[in-house]
This record gives structure tokens, C-alpha cells and sequence, in this order.
């Protein structure tokens, strides 16, 4: 049975600004029950539940700082604040909730929880070279096990987000012939930093018909390929929660986040009952439920990968302010994950997916601000908590040998002596003259290409204006550039801004990015997580449905509309 994402319980706008700081009990209609806790703009969920022997927590009166709820049965105790039972001590995580925010509440849970514990297998002993994985870039690795090759994520060339990121290292030579000589290929999710078309382009011309695996989201994977002018003839979608064989002892398995089912996945590898859990981008991989003890364990841990709070713009956001914001959330995920390598004692974990740049210069602002995690410094932190696991920093073509983990030394081949490890070229003027190339689209010649576009992605009764306007790189007003407001109370088009109360936003974009993604449909990722706008708004509030409408809902089958409509106006 396919692994599905469930809604447990939803709460409306109204009950769910009702929840009390520290420890809410809740009901569904049903009358099943959960736990809620609520610190500021966090929120932790649970069912009401423990994991003993079933009893119900109720509120504990040796509490002191709120966080803590006692078992009715036997007395244990569960800290909600981080779902750790605290008496008795380090013995079980309770299993936690999905949580998604539009409006109201919704609780998410998966089921199964752990499909992986389907047809277990036991580890075999393995030989030296048997099973091995090579870093290439960013998110790139290539698998090998027993005679079949398998990579991740290839983004081996060219930009991610219009323009925004470019890679941080050198793919090690050879790379591109690896990729097209694999067996298969694995794609997280659509995020252009991992579903990398211009990668993609020079393997469709080689080997259009490689097998290439996604997951069942609802956000699907590939929804842009057919505009692309990528030819690529054998992509799988397969379910979540269900082993894919490769042969008699390499399968994997493909799991979903638990706070963003509809776009990003995470993956187990296993071959002769050994594990490799991949869990790339994920906010909350599998829901928080995960295999321990697996032989290998990757990451993100950069940080970074986010407009917020680097292109935002007035009021607030002095560059003090984003200083410290960005200083701390950096400690947070640290934080996060050595907490969660610490849980789940793999014997090997590795930092990946956080490898790079804004190298382009008219981002050095960004490149300044926007200071990442280190991965020796998250190493450092395993190594401090955990120091029976081998950490892995990883270089262009340094590999690791999973027969031979006792030690650092044995594990990890390092590339030779004198290999070139970080990008000095990018190519900017090839990547970003091709994006330029909309700026002259006859569309743009008419105004009411505005409108159509508009009404094409049809978000509506919404009390939100926007003013957008049209930059050149620096973020300057340009010269012919348009400059409009959007009303999507009733989505007018008005010439100054209504006399109602109303939220309002005012965003710069880079002109070449943002008719290159009006005119291709595109996601606005392109110019948020790229960086290639600048925001302000009032009042300071982030607004789900809106962003949510414009970077992960617009579906491109319906981009020719849009393109018929405005080609002949």
C-alpha cells in the first residue's frame, strides 16, 4: 500500500489565532485528541497519546516552564516543546504531526509511518568497492552498488533560479559522462537547484531514454518539461512508501516531507540490507519518522535558500537587523540538525545540498549578507555530541567505501592532490542573455498583457495590493519599464491605490527574470529564492495564500492560454 498523507485535524482561522501560548488540548470532531504547543510562531502537534501504553496526558502540575504534560496510566512525561519523554529519560520521541498554516491550522500525519519496515532485510557483508558514494555537486551524488550506478539531484551546469544561484564547486571531470552512463536518476523535487534543466539538456541529448524517478506529488516533479525543450522519454512517478526494486539487492524507497507533501521528497537507498537515507531538502522528511542507525546520512545545512529576510526592504529590516535574524536562524538549523543526527545515529553523515553561490556580480550584496553554515562547524557539532559517527565533509569526487566505515581514514578517499574543488567560471553572459531574450518578446509590447497574466493565474478575493515594478540589475526604475498595481480583493488593475484599509506590497523585479517568467509560466521562486526582487510591505505580515498561489500552485498547462491570449491582442 502507497504511503498517503492524511489530514488529522483542521482548525479555522478563528480557533487556530485562539491557541494559547505554551500547551493547548484539543478534540477533533470525531473526538480524537492532540496536543498542540505553541511558542510565538512555532508550533508542535502531537496525538494525545503516549507511547507506553496508550493513556491520555493531561497537564502536569510539577510543570514549571509550561512545556511538560503527564500520562494518566503510569505517570511518564512528555516534553512537547521537542516531543522527548523526559521521564523516564532518553527513552522514546513522540511521533509528531505535520503542520501546514493558510488561514487556519491543519494537522498532517503519514500512513504508514514507517514503510520501510516492510519486507525488512538483514545486513550482508560487503566487500571493499562493493558499494560506494561519490560527491559530484551541491546535492549530486552518484550511488554505486553491486555493478548498478544511481545519482541524485544532477545539477552539474549553469544557474538555479534565473540567475540567482550558481555552484559553489567544481563538478569533478567526467561528470557528465557519469550522469549519462548511470543506471538511474533520482529527482527530489522541482526546485531548479535539483531539477536543473540546462544539466538536463545536455543528458537528453545523449540519452534521452535514462530512467529517472519521482515521487507521487501533488506539485508534479517534471509539470514543466514539455515547455522546456528538454527531450527526456523515461521519467517514472512512483509512489511513496513503496520499495523499487533495481535487482535481487538494490531497492529504494521514495518518502514525502511532512510539512510540504505537495513538492518535496526525501529518499532510502538500501542494498543487501544496508541503508542510505537522503533526506535533500526536506523541512520535516517522512513527518519526523525516520529509519536509525542507517549506514549513511545526508543533509541540507546551509541555509540561505531563501528571498527572507535578504531582498526585503524598509520599516524593520536594517541591515542590523538582518545581520542578527540571519546569525540566528543559521544556529537554529545547527542546531536542528546535529540534534537530529544525534537521534538517529547513522554511522556516517554527510552535509550536502547547501554548495552555492550568488556569484553572478550584481549580487555581491547578497553573496555579503546572506553568510551560510559551515559544514566542518556542523561536523564539529556531530562529532562533539555524537563522536562515534564519521562525519563527512565532502569534496568534488571525494568518495565513500560503505565496507570499510570504522574510521575516517578507511572510509573516505579524498580526490587526488591539485583537483580544481571551487568554480573561478560561470559563464554568466550565456545563461543570462538567453534569460534577457524575453525582455524583447512582442508580448511585452502591449500592456494588456498585464491583465491576461493576472487572470490566467487567478488569484482573487483577497484584500492585498501589489505595486510591481520593472528594474534593471541594480534594482533601479527602468526607463519604458512598466509599473502597475494589482488589486486582488476583485483583481482590478487600478491606477493608485484604494481607500480601504489593505495590505500592500511593493516589489522591484529584475526585468529579464520577470517576463522570463511570465512569459514561460513560471514559478515566482525565480525571483523570490533567486534574489532577484526586492520587497516591502505593509503592514509587515507574510501573506500564505498569496505566495503560496504564485510559487507553488500556477500550473503550467494552462501557460497557453495565457501565451494564445496575449499573442493576439
Amino acid at each position: 500500500m502507497a504511503q498517503v498523507c492524511r489530514t488529522a485535524l483542521t482548525l479555522d482561522a478563528s480557533n487556530a489565532r485562539n491557541l494559547k501560548e505554551g500547551i493547548n488540548f484539543t478534540k477533533s470532531p470525531d473526538g480524537q485528541c492532540f496536543i498542540i504547543y505553541k511558542h510565538q510562531d512555532t508550533i508542535k502537534a502531537c496525538r494525545n497519546q503516549c507511547k507506553h501504553q496508550g493513556g491520555h496526558f493531561i497537564k502536569d502540575i510539577e510543570d514549571m516552564d509550561g512545556r511538560t504534560v503527564r500520562c494518566t496510566k503510569h505517570y511518564w512525561k512528555l516534553n512537547v516543546a521537542n516531543m522527548q519523554y523526559v521521564n523516564p529519560p532518553d527513552s522514546f520521541l513522540q511521533d509528531e504531526l505535520g503542520e501546514k498554516m493558510d488561514g487556519g491550522l491543519k494537522l498532517l500525519e503519514l500512513d504508514p509511518p514507517d514503510p520501510w519496515d516492510t519486507d525488512p532485510r538483514p545486513a550482508q557483508e560487503l566487500q571493499p568497492g562493493e558499494i560506494t558514494l561519490t560527491y559530484i555537486t551541491h546535492a549530486c551524488m552518484e550511488l554505486k552498488a553491486g555493478g548498478k550506478s544511481m545519482v541524485f539531484d544532477p545539477w552539474l551546469t549553469g544557474p538555479a533560479f534565473a540567475r540567482g544561484w550558481w555552484l559553489l564547486h567544481e563538478p569533478p571531470k567526467g561528470a557528465m559522462e557519469q550522469l549519462c552512463q548511470a543506471d538511474l536518476i533520482y529527482i527530489s523535487h522541482m526546485h531548479s537547484d535539483h531539477l536543473s534543466f540546462p544539466t538536463l539538456q545536455l543528458l537528453s541529448e545523449k540519452r534521452p531514454d535514462i530512467p529517472i524517478y519521482v515521487g507521487d506529488t501533488s506539485r508534479p516533479v517534471f509539470w514543466y518539461l514539455n515547455r522546456s525543450g528538454v527531450n527526456l522519454t523515461n521519467i517514472n512517478v512512483v509512489p511513496f512508501g513503496i520499495w523499487q526494486n533495481v535487482d535481487e539487492h538494490l531497492r529504494f524507497m521514495i518518502l514525502m516531507d511532512g510539512v510540504h507533501p505537495e513538492m518535496d521528497t526525501c529518499l532510502i537507498v538500501e542494498y543487501k540490507g544496508h541503508m542510505i537515507l537522503n533526506t535533500v531538502d526536506c523541512t520535516r522528511p517522512n513527518n519526523g519518522h525516520l529509519p536509525r542507525n542507517v549506514d549513511v546520512m545526508m543533509s541540507d545545512f546551509a541555509g540561505g535558500a531563501s528571498g527572507f529576510p535578504m531582498t526585503f526592504q524598509k520599516g524593520k529590516y536594517t541591515e542590523t537587523w538582518k545581520a542578527d535574524y540571519i546569525k540566528a536562524e543559521r544556529r537554529k538549523l545547527l542546531n536542528y540538525k546535529a540534534q537530529l543526527v544525534d537521534s538517529l545515529q547513522p554511522k556516517v553523515y554527510c552535509p550536502f545540498a547547501g554548495y552555492f553561490i550568488e556569484a553572478h556580480p550584481a549580487d555581491r550584496y547578497i553573496k555579503d549578507i546572506n553568510i551560510k553554515n559551515s559544514p566542518a562547524e556542523l561536523n564539529a557539532l556531530i562529532k562533539d555530541r555524537c563522536p562515534d559517527i564519521i562525519t563527512w565533509t565532502p569534496l568534488p569526487g571525494s568518495t565513500l567505501d560503505l565496507a570499510k566505515p570504522s574510521t575516517y581514514r578507511d572510509a573516505i578517499t579524498e580526490p587526488p592532490s591539485g583537483t580544481q574543488v571551487f568554480k573561478d567560471s560561470w559563464h554568466f553572459d550565456v545563461y543570462v542573455d538567453k534569460l534577457n531574450t524575453a525582455i524583447s518578446s512582442e508580448i511585452f509590447e502591449h500592456k494588456s498583457w498585464i491583465q491576461a497574466y493576472y487572470n490566467w493565474a487567478g488569484f482573487q478575493d483577497y484584500n492585498l495590493v501589489i505595486r510591481m515594478i520593472e528594474t534593471d540589475d541594480d534594482f533601479q526604475p527602468l526607463d519604458g519599464g512598466y509599473d502597475y498595481l494589482v488589486d486582488f480583493l476583485d483583481l482590478s488593475f487600478p491606477s493608485v491605490r484604494p481607500q480601504r484599509d489593505h495590505a500592500y506590497l511593493e516589489i522591484q523585479n529584475r526585468v529579464g527574470v520577470i517576463r522570463h517568467v511570465v512569459l514561460n509560466g513560471l514559478l515566482w521562486d525565480d525571483l523570490y529564492i533567486g534574489f532577484n526582487n526586492r520587497i516591502s510591505r505593509d503592514p509587515d505580515i507574510y501573506h500564505h495564500r498569496y505566495t503560496h498561489k504564485y510559487t507553488i500552485q500556477t500550473h503550467t498547462q494552462y501557460t497557453h492560454i495565457i501565451y494564445t491570449h496575449m499573442t493576439h491582442t
